[in-house]
């Protein structure tokens, strides 16, 4: 840890842009992410969400999956990764040559049918064929708990059943987890007591966090977050993304706010901030849109 903050030296950035990002977009070319993938490795970005191998009726916006993993290759040096919504689309994934996977599962039900088609429960029992496909393969699974939080279709969610869950699925096969607030309501006090409680129930297994920016807490979240010493924290370029499945979800944080943040009081993410605003820019003229990026409008206060 380091200054007077007590934050980490540096964190684990993830970019979930050409996944969570455009999920909720129409469908575009695929040579137009695979643009937009030339200028996140660019700007630096080493661990990247590339894609989700789902239902395309589902998320028809991702039905290129297998296209967009067969050009993973040419890239040196980045850790790709792709989302699953159960044991087909993990193996499908393994196929296209994506071995490190996530997996969601809701804790709760009524997120859980929305989204996957299935109560909670159910979802959590496909974790061990999820993670035995990934581990065949040389992989690894992490299980990214949705609506850690809160619910758009229950409300609160209770800390004990995020908990339950997330030991269960360690108990599973999950190597890694991953804290989702899918609709954007965690505060930093929230934050710092379900890390606690799933820290104490699974103290071994590595813990991230997938931040959304509804209610505009989430830069006070993620830096939360670090000060708690979490490491691996999930950003979407120009704040592009969403949940089509969870009502009111909005986007994700920001990439280049965070590669801001962290710049501003000492935390390394390898990232370059001037090329993260290019992609920004990039990203904006393939969905066709503004994004919500006050970074890019503003600018760096660093003119050099």
């Amino acid at each position: 840890m380091t200054g007077a903050l007590g934050l980490p030296r540096s964190i684990r950035l993830r970019e979930v842009s050409l996944r969570d990002g455009l999920q909720i977009e129409a469908p575009m070319p695929t040579s137009a992410k695979l643009e937009l993938l030339d200028a996140l490795v660019a700007a630096g970005l080493r661990r990247i969400e590339a894609t989700a191998f789902v239902s395309p009726s589902a998320v028809p916006a991702l039905a290129d999956a297998a296209e967009v993993a067969a050009h993973l290759s040419e890239y040196q040096g980045v850790e790709f990764s792709a989302l699953v919504a159960s044991p087909g689309g993990a193996r499908r994934a393994v196929d296209a040559g994506v071995t490190s996977l996530e997996y969601v599962v809701s804790a709760s039900d009524g997120h859980s049918r929305a989204n996957a088609g299935r109560a909670s429960a159910e979802a959590l029992a496909r974790v061990a064929d999820v993670a035995g496909i990934v581990n065949r393969a040389g992989g690894r699974t992490e299980v990214i708990v949705a609506v850690a939080w809160d619910c758009p279709f229950d409300g609160p969610t209770p800390p004990e059943a995020v908990v339950s869950l997330a030991r269960r699925a360690v108990e599973s096969g999950a190597e890694r987890l991953c804290l989702g607030d899918t609709i954007g309501t965690v505060t930093p006090g929230r934050m710092a007591d379900l890390v606690a409680a799933v820290r104490q129930a699974c103290p071994t297994t590595p813990l991230g966090v997938h931040l959304h920016d509804t209610r505009g807490m989430g830069m006070a979240t993620a830096l939360a977050a670090m000060q708690l010493g979490v490491l691996d924290l999930d950003a979407s370029i120009g704040g592009l993304g969403g949940c089509p499945f969870a009502p009111g979800a909005s986007g994700n944080i920001a990439t280049e706010e965070l590669a801001y943040l962290c710049r501003e009081v000492g935390v390394e993410t390898g990232t370059d901030l001037a090329a993260l605003l290019e992609a920004v820019a990039l990203a904006e003229r393939i969905v066709g849109r503004p994004l919500e990026s006050r970074l890019l409008r503003a600018g760096d206060r660093r003119r050099d």
